[in-house]
């Protein structure tokens, strides 16, 4: 096993059955996975490789000889007030007692300043995963922190203590003012949810034997400036997205068989003729749900051409199945790699340090510290919205289908699949659920990252809102598995009234399957009933499934 495959393994222990889960994940700074983030969020203990230790060590030495040589070193050279009328070094050549005194003062100072959130707190969960993505991101090397800051992150994870964190108040340039309260509770000054309770961080530190903080150097500025909180938001539509499309092919084989549609848009003969990304794919997926169905049956009454909704779905999948895969693969850079600013770099080139503007940052022979923009998460912004599109096409094709399946023009079925005993409304007024969970996601599915007004002095005139556009995808998928647990409702039902005029029918594999869980949680509408629990154990199902 080579040395990086060493570093990301996993202890893997046998829990229930067959369930495999981890029981600890070891952090390197490069190799994180996003499964392993949420293990760590469920309970996986933590622990960092020593060879990112050694980094850490050797990053926070340079940004101490930068500063040494005077460097400008943010909370510790620069910004502390001593820069003009006191001496930084003592006659041995270290930093002097004032210096460290006043980079101390100034590190309490950010941390309290910038703890100004908004909201309710963001779920412990969560909340780990951004606390195991900012410890990774830390051990890749170039903050600078002193060592017992990322000790301080594994102990937390590893004792059960979750800084309480608001969730709103970021405007996707770092989330300064939310990743402060984790710093905030590292010097005792906070509050955590620890053994069930949301207590002080002080006495729940004491009570897991936890050292506070005392912050110097660049410790506050990279607690708090980093996009952690709001990747952690981005990794859970990211996962969640992930499973809404997993089951997606499924869901629409059942309304393709409800209606008796055409399964000619999917044949490999028209899609190879235009091969856009991911079609095959899709369209491939589709028909396998379908292995065993009526539907390739010549049926006189089907029609040569289904409404589009239908027709076009598997370019709605192959579509968020593209922007799925983007975002993973932005996500999966983001949680490996530094965001820091400025970003301490240990062996750093000399690529243009013949020039002064450069040289200032450089220390010969060991690296440098450097201004950087690297705590901008605008690819991780775009990929997140560009799914929340994607998947509001996906959410819109289904709510047409559902449309259609209610209409005995297209069906040649009863009107709103009423069942022949039942005089009443059947899905007659349902559908004003679905359009209004519709109208939701068009709304959410707008742009947010260029929105934002300038501040901190004109400085920070740019916005991601990546934390918003990552509520936004969070949401657009809650809202579709409520969509496609009423298109669920229409074709299974669409399918039994087509049973009872033909007992022998036959659903594909996979869809008869999904058709008979289904009908084990929500039965067939015989007669009108209340159909608010119907939709939610649907929508129940759709998440589960």
């Amino acid at each position: 096993m080579n040395k990086s495959v060493l570093m990301a393994s996993l202890t893997l222990s046998l829990l229930s059955g067959s369930a495999l889960a981890m029981e600890q994940v070891v952090l390197d700074g490069k190799h994180l996975t996003q499964d392993q983030a949420w293990a760590i969020a469920d309970g996986a203990k933590v622990k960092i490789a020593p060879q990112a230790k050694t980094q850490l060590v050797k990053a926070h030495e340079l940004l101490m000889e930068a500063a040494r040589l005077g460097k400008p070193v943010y909370g510790l050279t620069v910004g502390v007030g001593l820069n003009k009328d006191h001496k930084l070094f003592d006659a041995n050549g270290k930093l002097s007692d004032a210096v460290l005194d006043a980079s101390r003062s100034f590190n309490f100072s950010t941390l309290r300043a910038h703890s100004a959130g908004v909201g309710e707190a963001a779920p412990i969960r969560l909340t780990r995963v951004a606390l195991a993505v900012r410890l990774n991101t830390m051990l890749a090397g170039q903050t600078g922190v002193q060592p017992e800051v990322a000790e301080l992150y594994e102990a937390y994870l590893n004792k059960g203590l979750t800084p309480v964190i608001p969730s709103k108040g970021t405007v996707g340039e770092a989330d300064i003012l939310l990743s402060s309260h984790v710093g905030l509770a590292m010097i005792g000054e906070w509050e955590v949810f620890y053994k069930g309770q949301r207590v002080s961080s002080k006495e729940a530190m004491a009570d897991a034997g936890i050292t506070p903080l005392v912050p110097m150097g660049k410790d506050a500025l990279s607690i708090l400036s980093n996009n952690a909180f709001a990747v952690a938001y981005a990794m859970q539509g990211y996962r969640e997205a992930k499973q809404l499309l997993s089951v997606s092919p499924t869901v629409f084989g059942l309304s393709l068989e409800g209606l008796n549609g055409n399964v000619a848009p999917f044949l490999p003969q028209t899609n190879d003729i235009r091969p856009f990304p991911y079609i095959k794919t899709a369209t491939s997926d589709i028909l396998k749900q379908l292995d065993g169905s009526y539907l390739w049956q010549l049926n006189d009454e089907r029609p040569l051409q289904d409404p589009l909704s239908f027709r076009t779905t598997a370019y709605t999948f192959a579509g968020a199945e593209q922007a799925l895969a983007s975002l993973d693969e932005v996500i999966n850079i983001q949680i490996n790699h530094s965001d820091d600013n400025p970003a301490v770099i240990v062996g750093a080139s000399n690529q243009y340090a013949q020039f002064p503007q450069v040289a200032k940052y450089v220390v010969e022979g060991q690296g440098g510290v450097f201004p950087t923009t690297n705590f901008e998460p605008l690819p991780v912004a775009l990929a997140v919205q560009n799914l929340s599109v994607a998947l509001t096409h996906v959410s819109h094709n289904s709510v047409m289908r559902t449309i259609h399946l209610s209409d005995e023009h297209f069906t040649k079925l009863t009107r709103f699949l009423s069942a022949p005993e039942n005089q009443g409304h059947a899905f007659g007024a349902i559908q004003k659920a679905f359009v209004d969970m519709q109208v939701r996601n068009k709304q959410l599915a707008t742009p947010v990252s260029f929105d934002g007004i300038s501040i901190a002095g004109g400085i920070e005139d740019t916005f991601t809102n990546l934390k918003l556009a990552s509520d936004n995808l969070i949401q657009i998928v809650d809202n579709t598995r409520v969509i496609y647990g009423l298109e669920l409702l229409h074709s299974t039902q669409a399918i039994d009234l087509r049973k009872q005029a033909n007992p022998e029918l036959q659903l594909g594999k996979a869809t008869q399957a999904m058709y008979k869980a289904y009908r084990a949680k929500v039965p067939f509408v015989a007669k009108d009933r209340p159909f608010t629990p119907d939709i939610q154990a649907s929508t129940d199902f759709i998440t589960h499934y």
